[in-house]
């Protein structure tokens, strides 16, 4: 090995390690593909109860000028939209803790709290605009919202993180400013958003980083 080949393999450690000090690059692809597998069983059973709520044939008695059925159809997808949260959430956390044990890194430091505050800011935003608009009566607005303010989350995080995250951010902004001119279709737009951009999303990080690795 000739003296330049030495200089750049330095070259190539200290870049690694600036980049392990800079960025939480322990991500697991199987994150992605589970948080987007859980997306789609959740999309799913909502598409599911909206059938069912809306082909019984039972009147839409009015309270305060909302529809009751309406008002009980709200409350499972809310239900559901939680489950569906938390099953990914942990799952994620899973497949991330387990790739961060394999490669001795800390789960928990400095680096991982500036990405979780950064993730964290925008989600948090947005849940506020997003409850403001479901007590002004503007449901609509709740799936293109997610997908808004979680694609901006994902673009801020990226600078903390693989930064091929930004592109399933843009992919999530893509699809929720298309869903404000097609409110309709609101399951739809979640399902393609949280559910096959995160399996695709995952499938391409595992292929491009872990499965050399393993």
């Amino acid at each position: 090995m000739t003296s330049q080949d030495q200089s750049l393999d330095t070259i190539k450690d200290i870049k690694r390690m600036m980049e392990r000090s800079s960025r939480f690059i322990s991500l697991s692809g199987w994150s992605g593909v589970s948080a987007g597998v859980c997306a789609l069983i959740g999309a799913y059973f909502a598409n599911k109860r909206i059938h069912e709520m809306f082909s019984n044939g039972l009147p839409d008695q009015s309270y305060d000028g909302i529809g009751m059925r309406s008002i009980f159809l709200f409350n499972d997808l809310i239900v559901i939209a939680a489950l569906t949260f938390i099953g990914a959430l942990i799952t994620a956390f899973l497949f991330t803790f387990l790739r961060t044990r394999k490669h001795g890194v800390p789960l928990w430091d400095r680096t991982v709290q500036r990405l979780v505050w950064n993730t964290f800011l925008p989600i948090a935003v947005g849940g506020l605009v997003l409850l403001r608009a479901l007590s002004l009566g503007y449901f609509e607005l709740i799936a293109p919202g997610c997908l808004i303010f979680y694609g901006l989350a994902l673009v801020n995080a990226s600078k903390y993180t693989l930064g091929e995250i930004r592109y399933l951010g843009y992919g999530q902004l893509i699809l929720g400013i298309f869903n404000l001119y097609d409110f309709h279709n609101g399951i739809m737009y979640w399902a393609l958003g949280f559910g096959v951009l995160h399996i695709v999303y995952g499938l391409v990080m595992w292929w491009k980083y872990e499965r050399v690795s393993q």
